[in-house]
């Protein structure tokens, strides 16, 4: 990653580090393995929603990221014994009004692509995006931020996976599948895993600002055991998945990233501080390759079901 010290103000660098690209892999995850569970379930999908609903999923996390990097500094929560990645607010390389309207600008492009979503289906989708919008804004903006609170991963677990997965589906064949909802829950926990780390690296600063996370809540051996179950409960849904209907079996590709899995809660042991920004990171990228693995396994249930001659 770029040092901070090296990036000039309102440069694209200081963007990127309001925006952080880094995290869209745990936006764009869902939408592939919702994708791929689609072709797997009727053989075909329509493309170019395929694209724009990628797209919308990396908007919405770039507005998510926005949000808290603005809003974390408009309450003055930066301390010194933060162990966080950097913000471009608080270091002076955005002002707050440019990131409002890079969240303005970023907001009504998402409200764009659900006008075409609307022309596909129904009115509804208005409803989800300007719901993603106001998450997104509570979770560090008004009287009482998400952010400050236990439940920011069940926000993530519900946005991230359940309202991803389940409106990438449904905008291919206007209907919600039990298989979509159990791919949903496995991605949306992994995801949540994510903010998991991140409040776990963060605790002791937490709670010097009167910020009651799920990771100062329950502690730090709870939150280790919340954050096993948050990594190996989505192996269980894909089993299920596969318990259901066995011809599914390729969807076990996904077991191939359980030792990666293994690997992590063993790191909230021994890393402290800003060691555990490379759990953080090795969190979204077990994400990643699970909805690829997923994703792949998907494919190949697809090709054996619908292009091969039986």
């Amino acid at each position: 990653m770029t040092n901070p010290t090296d990036v000039a103000p309102r440069s694209m660098g200081a963007w990127l580090l309001a925006i952080r690209p880094k995290t869209f892999g745990v936006a764009v995850a869902p939408v592939l393995a919702s994708l791929a569970v689609c072709l797997s379930d009727t053989g075909s999908i329509n493309w170019l929603t395929a694209f724009l609903t990628a797209l919308l999923a990396i908007v919405m996390q770039a507005v998510t990221n926005m949000e808290n990097d603005s809003g974390y500094t408009k309450r003055k929560a930066e301390r010194t014994n933060r162990k966080g990645l950097p913000r471009a607010t608080s270091l002076g390389l955005l002002s707050i009004k440019d990131v409002e309207k890079g969240i303005l600008v970023a907001s009504l492009l998402a409200i764009g692509i659900t006008v075409y979503f609307i022309y596909l289906t129904h009115w509804f989708f208005l409803l989800v995006t300007l719901f993603s919008i106001a998450a997104a804004y509570l979770y560090m903006g008004g009287p009482k931020p998400i952010a400050y609170s236990p439940y920011g991963e069940i926000v993530v677990f519900i946005f991230f996976g359940l309202v991803a997965t389940s409106g990438t589906y449904y905008l291919q064949v206007q209907d919600i599948s039990v298989n979509i909802l159990l791919v949903g829950c496995a991605l949306g926990l992994i995801a949540a895993a994510v903010l998991c780390v991140n409040n776990f690296r963060d605790r002791e600063h937490d709670e010097s600002i009167h910020r009651y996370t799920m990771a100062v809540v329950l502690g730090q051996s709870m939150t280790i055991a919340a954050y096993k179950i948050m990594l190996f409960a989505p192996y269980a849904l894909i089993l299920c998945i596969v318990a259901m209907d066995w011809t599914r079996y390729p969807y076990l590709l996904v077991l191939v990233t359980l030792i990666k899995a293994w690997k992590l809660p063993l790191e909230l042991t021994v890393r402290k501080g800003l060691e555990l920004n490379a759990t953080l990171f090795a969190t979204v990228k077990l994400e990643v390759l699970f909805a690829l693995a997923l994703t792949l396994g998907a494919l190949i249930h697809a090709y054996l079901k619908w292009f091969v001659p039986q």
